[in-house]
């Protein structure tokens, strides 16, 4: 499949996608914990973003790889996020703790493709 934009690239969909559960799960956490609802959204909404300027800036390995390493963090922070909000749902039975294990896998996935991604970038270049 040929890549012309940044749309072709299935992280790039997954991130979008991903953010569909992010909404779900944020919903859940209670008021008290604005901070962590914060939190979950800002780094989920951050990975679109970074891997599209990343894309943007291709022509330049050093940029490309600093863009998705960005991206891979934010996803990273995202698993984070997640897992406490998972322990938050001991305490708070109205969060779904299923919707928490795979707004996590979900976002592993984004992680390794993210790496993955990076890698072969490398490696083509």
């Amino acid at each position: 499949m040929a890549i012309y934009d940044v749309t072709d690239l299935n992280v790039y969909k997954r991130a979008l996608q991903g953010l569909k559960l992010i909404y779900k799960i944020a919903h859940q956490i209670p008021d008290s914990h604005l901070r962590l609802r914060s939190q979950i959204i800002n780094s989920g909404e951050s990975n679109p973003p970074l891997i599209a300027e990343g894309f943007a800036k291709r022509a330049s390995v050093k940029e490309f790889k600093r863009f998705l390493t960005m991206a891979m963090g934010s996803s990273d922070e995202t698993i984070t996020h997640a897992r406490e909000i998972y322990l938050l749902s001991n305490t708070y039975k109205r969060i779904d703790k299923k919707l928490c294990a795979d707004l996590g896998n979900e976002y592993k996935i984004i992680s390794k493709q993210l790496n993955s991604m990076i890698k072969k970038w490398i490696d083509y270049r």
